[in-house]
């Protein structure tokens, strides 16, 4: 599957020079990232340092060395949702300010040699909108991550990629406690109760992590590019033919049946979700299938992306949809109960990935990676741009942690663990 895209040119905006006069109200504000520990502009024209007086935000630019949050449970969110009506969508207003579209993340400091330091023009930050905080990266995988699976209640990490290795990671310590070899490309991952399912070619590979059971389910005919789990109790497989295959857990054997078949797309399934009753799969044949869970039938062929649907996404009453053809769709349903666009989002490059979550004040924000090596972060339902995370390569996977942590794997192979900083962006 081609992946990579025309790489933007990036122009970096221009600041006040070492003669421009600095702004004396400006300088009574103390810059946030300066006390997020990473203010990378010459000259800056606030403060770094503290006003007489005041207290430091909370945190420090000392580099964490774990990330999991000794306060909090691991526990899965609920689904993000939010009200309003189709009319609402890509209604920007603002945005984050911090974010400039000509920014650019200084390549000689992602490789750890940038001479320049602090004068350097491009930016030293793996993110510009000031809502995430790296808390760490984690080092191991040799090829591109494909999954990553975070089990509710679990204190551990589960990362896949195309090394042929599962690595699993103790969120206390942020250490690799083991690699399993799998003895394939690992397509993608997922994790349902204490379930943790990795596709491969040919074979899914099932773990139960409560009892250290392992599974292999048998039927796929090439690469497993997506899994799901219905409330019916189905797991649902992409594959690289076309088809999509089911499973159901057999509560007597405590192993994994053929339940079914559901045959449609012309070429590999790449995405799948559940949601209102409903499975949708999204292909390299540019068309989104909707299914009826119950009769396992195709209920409609959306047909409005021009190239692969990557990735697909239930939120409330829509379906969001992202593809290479560098748009993000937005489908609601008619009042026949069809699926039709609402609202089409249009990127400057292709689109890989979508997750969605709820930020520090329980709005509902949108992550989608692009083949920019971007990951950006939307408010919904106004696509106002909140924050952006840049990464070496691409980034192929991203999964939702407790507390607003976030985690992402790219093609270098690195998984990076975010976390949503409790303090809102200040309007600088």
């Amino acid at each position: 599957m081609e992946l990579d895209g025309n790489k933007r040119v990036f122009n970096r905006l221009g600041g006040g020079g070492a003669s421009a006069a600095p702004d004396p109200m400006k300088q009574q504000k103390v810059c946030y990232h300066w006390r997020a520990g990473r203010c990378t502009r010459h000259n800056c024209p606030f403060l770094h340092h503290e006003l007489p007086g005041t207290q430091p935000l909370n945190g420090s630019s000392t580099a964490l060395k774990r990330f999991a949050d000794d306060t909090q449970q691991f526990q899965r969110r609920a689904p993000p949702k939010f009200s309003g009506g189709s009319n609402t969508w890509g209604r920007v207003q603002g945005g984050n300010p911090m974010i400039k579209k000509a920014e650019k993340v200084c390549n000689f400091w992602m490789q750890g040699h940038c001479n320049y330091g602090d004068k350097c023009r491009f930016l030293h930050s793996w993110s510009i909108g000031g809502c995430f905080s790296m808390l760490t990266a984690l080092e191991g995988h040799q090829k591109a991550v494909t999954g990553i699976a975070f089990p509710a209640g679990s204190s551990r990490l589960y990362s896949g990629s195309k090394d042929e290795t599962v690595r699993i990671w103790d969120c206390q310590s942020g250490q690799c406690i083991n690699a399993i070899g799998v003895g394939g490309d690992i397509g993608c991952m997922l994790s349902e109760g204490s379930w943790v399912f990795v596709g491969l070619t040919n074979l899914i590979k099932a773990w139960n992590i409560a009892n250290s059971n392992e599974l292999s389910l048998t039927g796929p005919v090439g690469q497993v590019y997506a899994m799901a789990v219905g409330g019916n109790g189905l797991l649902f497989a992409g594959i690289q033919d076309g088809s999509i295959l089911a499973w159901k857990f057999n509560q007597a054997t405590h192993g994994f049946e053929p339940a079914a078949s559901l045959p449609g797309h012309t070429f590999p399934v790449v995405s799948l979700i559940v949601g209102a009753n409903r499975l949708y799969s999204g292909s390299m044949d540019n068309t989104i299938r909707v299914w009826n869970l119950e009769s396992l039938q195709c209920m409609q062929i959306l047909t409005d992306h021009t190239s692969v649907v990557m990735s697909v996404l239930c939120w409330d009453q829509f379906l969001l949809s992202c593809s290479l053809d560098k748009t993000i769709k937005v489908w609601v349903a008619n009042d026949s109960g069809n699926l039709e666009v609402t609202y089409t989002h249009s990127e400057e490059h292709g689109l890989l990935c979508l997750r969605g979550m709820l930020d520090p004040e329980g709005k509902p924000v949108l992550l989608c990676s692009c083949n920019d090596n971007c990951l950006r972060v939307y408010d919904l339902p106004s696509f106002a741009e909140r924050d952006k995370i840049f990464s070496k390569q691409e980034i192929r996977a991203i999964e939702m942690g407790p507390a607003g942590m976030v985690f992402t794997g790219d093609g270098t192979g690195q998984v990076k663990v975010w976390k949503w900083l409790d303090s809102p962006v200040p309007q600088q």
